[in-house]
């Protein structure tokens, strides 16, 4: 767990980006070290004693907590302008652990049906089979919709800033004060835009999630998540609704998270209860690398919205072209929102479709020599996927049209090569 007080305060995001986080004192590393170490000693079982019953800081067992991770978590903390924070194993477990840390059996959620698969899966099937029950709403819902879809067991809204792959801009001081109306926290993934395009907190939102496998790294070296809290939602003013957090935890000798650490009582509780019992922790060597991609990422993203916004002007004029989605276009349906939000840029990501049926999308991803055919996005290479035969192929038609995704959707993953080099690649191959 991080929090914020231990990075450079007050710069500019592109300097967060660079000496966020780790800060060497007289002597130390100038690099993040990475503390490759399962345990810790100390000196008496009283000074063992007092990290069980959080009662010090410290680490004891690197399931829970480890100094590298931290480190990296405040840089991020730092960067999304939250209080506290935690690095998870993927950015799957981060969304399962923000909703988790919430809602349990016989609880509810509302959510954008404008996800990721891996996140909607997650959330209409695993957490489904555990008791979580989950409405889907539009994310261009309006307010009568929005409140509509909420109960009185209600624990979280959930969306994405920038939906993966159906590249829809979720209005965020509306959901915000949707949230808020019914007493509830506003958690965002925040993957595609990063903190470099957008800072969430800002427009309202309590909690963030990041999948930093994707630009955060961007070199797809390393798998990983991110959660950062606000910390500006008020527990202890709806503790009817959040008992894990307002009432004693018999498991910590009866603390009361909420009173106990304040600003950090989300991020605790989340160390404290679900990375002790499921561990999904990152290796603190896949820190280090993560940390390094974080140096550059404010250098990386702005070079791939660029390129983007050339390919899919490109994209646009092409007669093989039968639709094509960028916010960053004038004309988009999300581009006046993607003003508001996201006005540096939204994302390296393009979501397009060719004239033609399933068949000629997969002939054209085939003849591609460098853009590569990957699951992965928000890559420093470019590269592509057709959704609906890779990562949504389990949703059926009906599925898929709920999500905003239509059959011929193709994902394209713009990177910072060349833009003439990548637009020649999509030449020949549309020709082939």
């Amino acid at each position: 767990m991080s929090d914020s007080s231990k990075t450079t305060a007050n710069y500019d995001i592109g300097t967060l980006c660079v000496q966020g986080g780790w800060q060497p004192r007289n002597g130390e590393s100038r690099q993040l070290p990475i503390i490759q170490s399962t345990t810790w000693k100390y000196a008496s079982s009283d000074a063992m004693g007092a990290l069980f019953d959080l009662q010090a800081e410290g680490y004891f067992y690197t399931r829970l907590q480890n100094p590298t991770n931290d480190s990296v978590a405040s840089k991020i903390v730092a960067l999304e302008g939250g209080a506290a924070g935690l690095l998870t194993s993927s950015g799957q477990a981060a969304n399962f652990f923000a909703i988790f840390n919430l809602a349990g059996c016989g609880d509810h959620v509302v959510s954008s049906s404008a996800l990721y698969g891996g996140t909607l899966n997650l959330f209409t099937v695993t957490m489904k089979r555990m008791g979580i029950d989950f409405t889907l709403v539009s994310p261009d819902a309006d307010d009568a919709t929005l409140d509509a879809a909420f109960r009185p067991n209600t624990k979280a809204l959930f969306g994405e800033t920038l939906s993966n792959p159906s590249l829809d801009v979720l209005d965020l001081e509306r959901w915000a004060a949707a949230a808020h109306r019914h007493g509830v926290p506003l958690v965002l993934d925040n993957t595609f835009p990063t903190p470099v395009n957008c800072r969430p907190i800002e427009w309202g939102c309590d909690i963030v999630t990041h999948s930093t496998t994707k630009y955060m790294d961007g070199h797809a070296a390393q798998v990983g998540g991110a959660i950062v809290d606000s910390g500006n939602f008020d527990w202890l003013a709806h503790a009817y609704k959040f008992p894990g957090l307002c009432a004693p935890d018999e498991s910590y000798h009866g603390i009361v998270y909420a009173e106990r650490f304040g600003k950090a009582a989300f991020v605790t509780k989340c160390v404290a209860q679900l990375m002790r019992d499921f561990g999904s922790i990152p290796s603190p060597f896949n820190s280090f690398l993560l940390n390094l991609g974080l140096e550059s990422l404010h250098v990386r993203v702005p070079r791939h919205c660029a390129n983007a916004r050339a390919v899919a002007e490109w994209l646009r004029d092409r007669p093989e072209t039968d639709w094509i989605h960028y916010p960053d276009l004038p004309g988009d349906p999300q581009h006046e929102k993607a003003r508001k939000y996201l006005p540096h840029g939204s994302s390296g990501v393009i979501a397009f479709g060719l004239k033609g049926d399933r068949a000629r999308a997969i002939r054209f991803m085939d003849a591609l020599k460098f853009v590569s055919i990957a699951t992965h996005v928000a890559d420093a290479r470019s590269c592509i996927l057709h959704p609906a035969s890779h990562t949504h192929r389990q949703l059926t038609e009906e599925q898929l049209a709920a999500a905003g995704i239509p059959v011929n959707l193709i994902r394209l993953s713009v990177g910072i090569e060349d833009p003439g080099d990548i637009i020649a690649d999509l030449e020949q191959a549309l020709r082939a």
